[in-house]
């Protein structure tokens, strides 16, 4: 197997050097060249300047910000892929944009997967990231050998888009506990509370999460070392917030979580980790 990847972010490199160690990297691409040509000489695999350079892989890994990018990745991508290939989406993006990547592919024999995952930088560095996929099952058996280099857990949701619609849900999820979370962890410091003590406390008890045990101590040190960048969280929280407009649900969680992360990107703290909601928590 012979896998391109697109994309070596915070998330995107760490997951190309699990796919090297196994001997399936191929090539690796990203937006700004010079980076893939960095990564490509460590890892001792080709850079391509694009997506149109990657027609001899048989699997295509995608980790990008923003559905423009993954549109114009597929569009390249159905112009040099062979029969066969897979595509595999690890972004957050729109449902709409995995259910049209699939129909773009699909007549060129071409499998697309929408394959969003959850586990953060440390996930993917540890090669245990959950991945939720949507999309044919023929096609996830022949990229699962790639995806079991980094993945914890692989769970096939259903058709297009429903890896999407997954990690929609992932993300209210995570909002919301950072919600409480930040906000707890805020009135603790308002009341005395020594951080030593409080957190692995709490993190004995029923209030426990990984959020609380990965960044209580963290925050409440004002260490918002990235994580998972509080910008990349607004612009995700975005895309739920027309899925729940479209469902009929009561989104309160979304909402509060919208306009607090939106305070906190507008303030300058757009690549510190999702725990510097902390910052808002505590008040004037």
């Amino acid at each position: 197997m012979k896998v391109g990847f697109i994309g070596l972010g915070a998330m995107g490199a760490p997951m190309a050097r699990h796919l090297q160690a196994r001997g399936l990297l191929a090539a690796v691409a990203n937006r700004s060249p010079a980076k893939a040509q960095v990564l490509a000489d460590e890892l001792g695999v080709r850079a391509a300047a694009d997506a149109s350079q990657l027609g001899d892989c048989d699997v295509v890994m995608l980790c990008v910000p923003a559905d423009a990018d993954v549109q114009g990745a597929v569009q390249a991508l159905a112009g040099v892929l062979a029969p066969g290939a897979v595509v595999v989406d690890h972004s957050t993006v729109a449902m709409q944009t995995a259910i049209d990547a699939q129909a773009l592919l699909a007549p060129r024999g071409i499998g697309f997967l929408d394959a969003p995952v959850s586990g953060g930088v440390e996930g993917a560095r540890n090669g245990k990231l959950s991945i939720m996929v949507g999309g044919e099952a023929g096609a996830l058996e022949r990229a699962r050998p790639a995806l079991e280099a980094y993945a914890l857990r692989i769970t096939h949701m259903g058709g297009p888009g429903a890896g999407q619609a997954t990690k929609a849900v992932n993300q209210v999820l995570v909002a919301g506990i950072a919600q409480a979370v930040c906000e707890g962890l805020a009135l603790g410091e308002k009341l005395g509370l020594s951080a030593d003590r409080l957190v692995p406390t709490l993190a004995a008890g029923a209030a426990g999460n990984w959020f609380l045990d990965k960044r209580g101590a963290t925050m409440l040190a004002d260490s918002f070392t990235p994580g998972f960048k509080s910008a990349l969280l607004l612009k995700d929280l975005r895309i739920v917030q027309a899925m729940a407009a479209q469902a009929g649900i009561r989104a309160t969680v979304i909402g509060q979580s919208l306009a607090d992360y939106s305070e906190l990107v507008d303030k300058g703290f757009g690549d510190e980790d999702t725990s510097a909601l902390l910052r808002i928590k505590r008040g004037p």
